[in-house]
This record gives C-alpha cells, structure tokens and sequence, in this order.
C-alpha cells in the first residue's frame, strides 16, 4: 500500500491530506502564518498525523502545491525533518498531464492547475472550477483538456473585511445567509450583500464562462465547486454540478503519479 501526504499551502489555510494509494483517508487544516519555523511546522505536522493514526515514518511520498512562496521550502524542509522524503513540489518541469495557455504560465497558480488536472479526471471536459476562498477565482477548462485561463474576484472574507475597516458603523459578520434578501438589520443587510451576492457573482460569471467554453450547449459544461467558502455558498444556488471540499489534494494524487 502506497501512503501519499498531500500539501496545499493556500493564503488562509494550509491543508493536508493523507492517501492510501487512491482513497484519501484523512485530511487536517491549520492556518497559514509565514513566521512559523521549520521546527514548529515539524511538530505540528507530527502531531496533526499522529492525532489521525498516521505514523510519519509510514508514509512513502508527499506531493506540495503552494501560493505562499515565503513558505514552500520551510515547509518542504519541516516534512523532510519528519519523514526523510524529498517532497515533489509542483511547479516548472512537473508533469501535470495538462497543457495551460496562458499568456504567462508561470502567472497561474499551482493550485488552479491542480484542481483543473482533478476536475477533467472526475468530471469530464469542459468544465469549470469555482474556488471560493480566500479569492473567489474561476477556472475554465476547454473540450480539449486544456487550461485556457479564468477570472477571479475578492473573497468573500476579504469583501466583508474592506466594509468593517473602511466604514464607520459596519461591523464584521458572520458569512451566514440571512433569513431574506432584503434584511431587516445591518447585520442581516451585510449577509445579504455578502452571501446573496456572491451567488449572483458565481451564477453571472459561470453562465458568461459557458458562453464561452460551450457555444449552443452549455447544460455540456460540469461546474466544480471547492475551496473553504464553498459550503456558504453550494446551499443557495442550483449552478454547481459537484461540490468537492478536496479537489485540490486530489489533483496532487494524480500529478504524483504522473511523475513517479
């Protein structure tokens, strides 16, 4: 049995995944801080896999995709410490099994890539990938396999954070949906903005992305969602043909594949 550790260092959160050849048994988060050492990020780590029943000792490859360029190698080097393996870090000279054409390649995230590389073997092409975190960006993926770009807009955190700290009476909020979309409070007001919004945003810009990627026959075109917000948002809105919490983790079991 073959035991992979997958890393996805995001801006708000670094996820890990622990797969047993192709089944993902267990998955931890923590939060992103570029001051953590490559000691605490051992420890942690140690612990985060111990507390699931995975000895790090047992594990026989670890695949890292990472937007934090400040944290790849502390990373990187605090898995080395713990596990003695050399993790393989997507990036130029991986093989992904997708081509992206992109004006600059190099511009678009490993991450996008990796979530688009799961997105075609899960669910076919064309398809679109909607990662709603700490950005809201949206990939497309053309019939013929291939990474022709996106769009991606603020987060929702990051929109509800700008109202709290450029007004004078608008408090932070839960990212909840309210009970109306016209609400009754400010509070209820700023969910509604916030999440009800966001939906209008996501169903605008997949139906523009369809338009685009199938002419004539978008109901061809599967729509993934992902990402730490998606959960707010998948409930309010019949535009997503899956909601996969671990697409990106998933992409990283196959691009280690490719490249063993």
């Amino acid at each position: 049995m073959d035991r992979l550790f997958a890393v996805d260092i995001g801006n708000t959160n670094l996820t890990f995944g622990v797969f047993e050849d192709e089944h993902l048994r267990a998955t931890a988060r923590i939060s992103t801080d570029p001051t953590r050492t490559t000691d605490e990020l051992s420890l942690t780590i140690a612990g985060l896999l111990q507390a699931r029943g995975v000895e790090p000792a047992g594990l026989g490859s670890v695949a890292m995709c990472s937007v934090v360029p400040a944290l790849t190698q502390t990373v990187h080097d605090a898995i080395a410490d713990l596990t003695g393996i050399d993790a393989l870090v997507v990036g130029p000279g991986v093989k992904t099994g997708i081509r992206v054409s992109y004006d600059r390649t190099q511009d678009v995230g490993t991450d996008r890539v990796v979530d688009a590389v799961a997105a075609i073997e899960m669910h076919g092409t064309p398809v679109i990938v909607v990662d709603i975190g700490t950005a809201t960006v949206f990939d497309a993926i053309s019939s013929d396999g291939e990474y022709i770009g996106g769009a991606i807009a603020p987060g929702m955190r990051l929109a509800a954070e700008a109202l709290y700290s450029n007004t004078s009476q608008l408090r932070r909020v839960d990212l909840v949906p309210p009970e109306a979309a016209i609400g009754r409070s400010t509070i209820a007001s700023m969910q509604s903005g916030l999440v009800f919004g966001y939906v209008e945003l996501i169903e605008g810009m997949v139906r523009r992305f369809k338009e685009e990627l199938s002419p004539g026959a978008p109901e061809e075109c599967k729509v993934v969602a992902t990402g730490g917000l998606a959960a707010v948002i998948e409930p309010q809105t019949q535009v997503f043909d899956a909601h996969d919490p671990d697409l990106t983790l998933k992409g990283l079991r196959i691009v280690n594949d490719l490249n063993r």
